[in-house]
């Protein structure tokens, strides 16, 4: 993916303050995938007293998460993926996630 400079293209308030971080909690869920993982199958074996029983999980979450929320350059990695995906979608107007199924095998 090649670099878009972010001072030619401009994003509007939505884009910086509620897409964009959206995007990052999507890849920072994936990169934290171990941690996401621990804490739900502690939440399901627990049931009612998982708030208890899995602090130290939920815990080590909250810390890989965040590590990710405030780390600039994971911000900019996400706002030049996510200036990619806005010029194709300007291009095409075919929205990533349409972009992203298969076409169905046999018709």
């Amino acid at each position: 993916m090649e670099a878009v400079n972010a001072e030619e293209i401009q994003l509007r308030h939505v884009e910086k303050d509620v897409l964009i971080p959206k995007m990052m909690r999507e890849k920072a869920k994936e990169r934290c995938v171990e941690k996401v993982q621990a804490f739900g199958n502690c939440c399901k074996d627990s049931g009612f007293f998982m708030v208890f029983k899995c602090r130290e999980e939920n815990s080590a979450l909250k810390e890989c998460l965040t590590q990710h929320y405030r780390d600039p350059v994971f911000f900019e990695e996400c706002k030049q993926e996510y200036i990619q995906e806005k010029m194709q979608f300007e291009k095409t107007g075919i929205p990533m996630k349409n972009r992203k199924q298969k076409l169905p095998t046999s018709m």
